[in-house]
């Protein structure tokens, strides 16, 4: 049994530049969350890109594996570098990007940029993803904490993000799980996970019987915390099993 829920709203912007995207394929499903960058069009754009292109992708050739997860983050980038190169944009269309595939055996994820997923389990969390960000650059060094990452001021500073030309994939993928049953998901942008804390995530979660419960938990503290303090774009993804 697997269940889901999205949101998207543009907070308080005047464009969304995120997107998200569900397909699935018999009894395996994909879930994408991108967050676009750059602006003047170019950022909503590069996320629709790539969200479509994999949703495409897996109708015909999707699978639950590490193979096929990391050809998700390939084929998006292949996808946004020639859009780039047609539109004569590459210093505009770029984007984060997270990926959950999930099937009877179990989930596998990825992700680039500072997207994040959240991984629950007995409605605990269990790990999140790390971002590739400056701030979480100085918490890796010992030179900031966890819980400063939120409001820093270098917070929108991203290391790696898809739009821009490897030597070699920057994306990161995860061990990933065997479902056993009591997993369930979040995927969410910055805009959505800056404005309520892990604590007040699992909170949200041991109360609800949905993911669309939880979503709309969350999303009232998200309102409470960030309403008129120039809130970014906000989407997430629940996942339950």
């Amino acid at each position: 049994m697997l269940s889901y829920a999205f949101l998207s709203r543009p907070g308080e912007r005047d464009h969304n530049e995120d997107y998200i995207g569900m397909q699935h394929k018999g009894e395996s499903y994909c879930f994408i969350l991108a967050d676009g960058l750059g602006g003047h069009g170019g950022g909503d754009e590069a996320s629709r890109i790539v969200v479509e292109g994999i949703r495409a992708d897996f109708a015909r050739n999707g699978a639950v594996s590490p193979d096929y997860l990391k050809r998700c983050f390939m084929l998006g980038q292949w996808l946004l570098l020639e859009s780039q190169k047609k539109q004569h944009r590459n210093m505009e269309m770029k984007t984060t990007l997270t990926v959950l595939l999930a099937g009877p055996g179990g989930a596998l994820w990825g992700h680039i940029g500072d997207s994040r997923i959240y991984y629950f389990q007995d409605k605990k969390l269990k790990l999140r993803t790390l971002d590739h960000s400056v701030p979480q650059m100085l918490v890796a060094a010992g030179k900031l904490k966890e819980k400063q990452i939120r409001g820093h001021a270098d917070r929108n500073r991203l290391l790696r993000v898809m739009g821009v030309e490897w030597e070699e994939p920057q994306y990161e993928i995860a061990q990933g799980i065997a479902r056993g049953g009591g997993e369930a998901f979040l995927l969410c942008s910055d805009g959505f996970w800056e404005w309520v804390l892990e604590k007040q995530m699992q909170h949200a979660l041991k109360k609800a019987d949905t993911p669309k419960e939880w979503l709309e938990a969350m999303e009232q503290v998200v309102l409470k915390n960030g309403t008129g303090k120039h809130m970014d774009n906000y989407s997430a993804v629940a996942v339950f099993f």
